[in-house]
């Protein structure tokens, strides 16, 4: 009974974390040896006060302060479109370029066709006003001058015609003669006149494609640079996405300008080609006049030349 006791005794004590005794007597504890001493140095380097021991961050939180820190140290503050075309890749760069180069030409191209058309309708409204009260082909010359015009150009067409047909035995196909004559003058000024609009239409039709280029490659460097950075903040996502809308944007800005432009100077021609019309009908209402009279021209007079 006696060792039964003993036994019992010593199991409750290691069980409660008493040192176990030996018939009655108490056992001498283990030795717990103490911590060592942290250096001085270490202590100033980790920030902690003299005395106490550092406590040491888990490895997952510090790896997050540091990509988190690393993040915020590459995000762009400047979001500005300056700033966001300086940040942009060198191929979105040269995308911006292009298209605002190309709204550069649009401009150029309204302000220089609208003043050569604004000329070219007023010249034709005079011409016009002149051919209605000229009553022959010679007083028509002689009204106009020397001034270089499509009317101008009508007239001495008819005056060469007529006397190239001089000799002619009859006068019948002189009006069909003189007509294709002066509906070649009149095809040749309307091209002339559409002449640099072409690149309007081009622009127009491409300037959003190219944009939509920019657009799509910056946005895949956006998510290489992602996938580099292993994060879907979305303050470090959005700037990189950001610089690549604004290509689309300005390529929109390049191309609803050019379209509006080319309509527009698409129905002023067409208004400045049928005062051509007017004008070559009149020319030949004049020559059907001298013919009824006989009194063709048959020398091209040197107001017409």
């Amino acid at each position: 009974m006696a060792a039964a006791g003993t036994f019992l005794s010593t199991g409750l004590g290691w069980a409660q974390g008493i040192p176990a005794t030996n018939g009655g007597a108490p056992a001498a504890a283990a030795p717990v040896p103490a911590p060592a001493p942290v250096p001085a140095d270490t202590l100033a380097a980790s920030g902690a006060s003299p005395g106490v021991a550092p406590l040491a961050a888990p490895d997952a939180a510090a790896a997050g302060l540091d990509h988190l820190a690393a993040a915020t140290a590459t995000l762009p503050h400047d979001l500005s479109p300056w700033g966001m075309f300086m940040a942009a890749s060198p191929v979105v760069q040269a995308v911006m370029i292009g298209l605002a180069l190309a709204s550069v030409a649009t401009w150029t191209i309204f302000l220089a066709k609208s003043l050569e058309l604004s000329k070219a309708k007023r010249k034709a409204r005079a011409s016009l006003a002149a051919l209605e009260q000229a009553r022959s082909l010679t007083q028509a010359a002689e009204s106009i001058g020397f001034e270089k015009t499509p009317a101008t150009a009508f007239l001495r067409a008819v005056i060469a015609e007529a006397h190239q047909s001089a000799d002619a035995p009859s006068q019948e196909g002189l009006k069909e003669r003189a007509a294709s004559r002066l509906e070649r003058i009149e095809a040749a000024e309307g091209r002339r006149m559409m002449r640099g609009t072409g690149i309007l239409a081009s622009i127009g039709s491409t300037a959003p494609f190219v944009g939509l280029f920019g657009t799509v490659w910056g946005i895949m460097v956006s998510f290489i640079g992602i996938a580099k950075s292993q994060t879907t903040n979305l303050a470090v996502v959005a700037p990189g996405i950001a610089e690549a809308l604004l290509a689309t944007a300005i390529g929109l800005v390049a191309a609803i300008p050019a379209v509006v432009i080319y309509n527009g100077f698409a129905r002023s021609i067409g208004g400045y080609r049928a005062q051509l019309g007017d004008s070559s009908a009149a020319v030949l209402r004049l020559l059907s006049r001298d013919m009824d009279r006989r009194a063709l021209p048959r020398t091209v007079s040197k107001a017409a030349e």
